[in-house]
């Protein structure tokens, strides 16, 4: 009895012992450093114009890496550059910027956020900034605010563009079926067209017959018809020439 109380507690003891190493440690953040990261962001962001932004995009990889790091701004080059797009992004959806709030921060399982409920010239949008577990800045997101009639009415209008596209493509895929019954008649149609080329030159060719007989048959008639003449006028045949012979209505045999 002794030993299996003995052995149950040795099993709790490990149990116990399994628990306390598997929990993890929380990384700790400095609210005040991430918070002071992020204001620089935004006021050297607001205090330069649009040509001076868009300059750091004509900066080389190390240049700016290097700019960044001497200005103590723990973020990369390309992260950057893609803060400095949806920084221009929101002006020109929601206006000027304004202000901003506090910075509200929410810790992740792989990093931690700060957010702030900024104001624009023409509607107030969410500054978010996410930071990596290192403390590293990686995006800046800026979230308008859109009321509900404003949200319906784009969620309307990718509708009608969604189902349009669709429709287009469906109309263009039906023509395009109905334009595949014509090619069996224009094969067809080809087909007959090099046939009938096929034929034609292998076909001899038939001289006409030269009006041989129809001309000796017109002479004998006109001989005789000239005698019949003299004959009857007591003449000679040299003394007049049948030119055409014509025959009477009255006289045609039936």
């Amino acid at each position: 009895m002794k030993k299996k109380i003995s052995l149950l507690g040795l099993i709790l003891i490990l149990v116990l012992s399994f628990t306390g190493c598997g929990k993890s440690e929380t990384t700790e953040y400095d609210q005040a450093t991430l918070e002071q990261y992020a204001e620089f962001v935004v006021q050297n962001f607001e205090a330069m114009t649009t040509e001076q932004l868009d300059s750091f995009s004509d900066m080389r990889d190390l240049q700016l890496d290097t700019q960044l790091m001497n200005v103590g701004l723990p973020v990369d080059g390309e992260d950057f550059l893609t803060m400095i797009s949806s920084w221009e992004a929101a002006e020109e959806e929601c206006g000027a910027y304004v202000e901003h709030g506090d910075w509200t921060m929410e810790v992740k399982n792989d990093g931690v956020s700060l957010t702030s409920e900024a104001k624009y010239e023409n509607r107030d949008a969410d500054i978010v900034f996410s930071f990596d577990e290192k403390g590293n800045m990686e995006s800046m997101d800026v979230s308008a605010h859109y009321s509900t009639g404003e949200i319906l009415e784009k969620a309307g209008l990718n509708t009608v563009l969604g189902m349009g596209t669709v429709f287009v493509v469906l109309i263009f895929i039906s023509f395009i079926i109905y334009l595949l019954g014509y090619i069996p008649k224009f094969q067809e149609k080809l087909a007959n067209k090099d046939k009938k080329v096929e034929e034609k030159k292998e076909a001899p060719v038939q001289a006409a017959p030269a009006p041989v007989a129809a001309a000796e048959d017109d002479a004998e008639l006109v001989a005789v018809i000239a005698a019949a003449i003299a004959a009857a006028e007591g003449t000679s045949t040299d003394g007049f020439v049948v030119r055409s012979i014509k025959r009477r209505k009255s006289n045609r045999w039936n």
